[in-house]
């Protein structure tokens, strides 16, 4: 079996997820995998996948993808599975993975399970787990035909230990791009302030939602989500009243998470926002709502006003932590 995981670069790292496409693969039994780089300047980056499990690493380098485009990425990635001819292709389920997965599945007339939780091989073709109707059931699809696309959700699969001694094959991707390849071009980046976890990716989550009753009350949440060292998060409801930024947004029309803990302040549980979250580990729901829809999917729920809880929460949480 072989298998081609799409790595992604983020702040001039190696993106976790793409770590956890390697640990899948390896759980495969994979006898051959392969990590794709795409970017410019990016070699640098080979040994750390290399590290991971990739066996070789493609460098589809190019000044022309310096920047993220979906032409330029579906153009790098077709030339590589032409090459390499894996069995299965395999990206993170991320902003990028979710726009450029469907594209090379089309290229390659091949067929994709986005989204993907749990992902197995029966022998014959690969079985991939994935939330359906919002997150409020589950459908297990096979991909039979090859090569097989699944897009992975993050945190689902644990990213296996470094062997730090461990330096990368790379083969070049030949490509062919030209100006005429590419439809849109990135003109500006506006990075958002460094140094906060994106909750995409973190595997503890604090939420906040129109329980907090403004902006002024989510530094309780900012405080548990410091003092656990975990991400902070919102409901779509207190994103459009401007209480906080689109980027914390946790939901169908957000991001989708799967961290380990998550706990849902002051959010009553509307189906978009479940659909975001509800296959983390462990959900905590603190609402004064006892019939509030969060209560159904929580691992432990607190009938409780969250500006009250917290506060005790994080000193809890400080307590054990010393």
């Amino acid at each position: 079996m072989k298998v081609l995981i799409v790595a992604e670069i983020k702040d001039g790292a190696v993106k976790k997820t793409s770590l956890e496409l390697l640990s899948q693969a390896q759980q495969l039994n994979a006898s051959d995998v392969a990590a794709l780089l795409i970017g410019h300047g990016v070699a640098a980056h080979a040994d750390k996948l290399a590290q991971h499990g990739a066996g070789q690493v493609l460098l589809a380098d190019h000044e022309m993808l310096a920047h993220y485009t979906t032409d330029g990425y579906t153009h790098a990635v077709e030339q590589a599975a032409k090459s390499y001819q894996p069995d299965l292709i395999l990206f993170s389920a991320s902003i990028n993975g979710k726009d450029l997965s469907p594209r090379v599945a089309a290229r390659l007339d091949a067929a994709l399970a986005s989204d993907a939780v749990e992902l197995s091989h029966n022998g014959t073709h690969f079985v991939a787990k994935r939330p359906v109707f919002a997150g409020k059931a589950y459908a297990t699809v096979s991909v039979q035909a090859k090569p097989a696309l699944v897009s992975l959700r993050a945190n689902v699969i644990a990213p296996t230990a470094a062997d730090a001694g461990k330096t990368a094959q790379t083969v070049a991707v030949e490509l062919s791009l030209t100006a005429d390849n590419l439809r849109t071009r990135v003109i500006s980046e506006e990075k958002a302030d460094g140094g906060k976890l994106d909750v995409a990716e973190a595997d503890m989550i604090v939420s906040g939602g129109r329980g907090l009753k403004g902006p002024e009350n989510f530094h309780l949440v900012e405080s548990l989500a410091g003092a656990l060292g975990a991400a902070v998060g919102a409901s779509r409801a207190v994103v459009d009243a401007g209480w906080r930024p689109h980027g914390e947004q946790v939901g169908q029309t957000g991001k989708t998470v799967s961290p380990t803990l998550y706990v849902a302040a002051g959010i009553s549980g509307a189906m978009l926002h479940m659909a975001g979250m509800s296959s983390s580990k462990y959900i905590v729901a603190i609402n004064t709502d006892a019939e509030a829809p969060i209560f159904k999917v929580a691992t432990y729920g607190m009938v409780a006003d969250a500006l009250e809880v917290l506060p005790q929460l994080t000193e809890a949480v400080k307590k054990i932590k010393g």
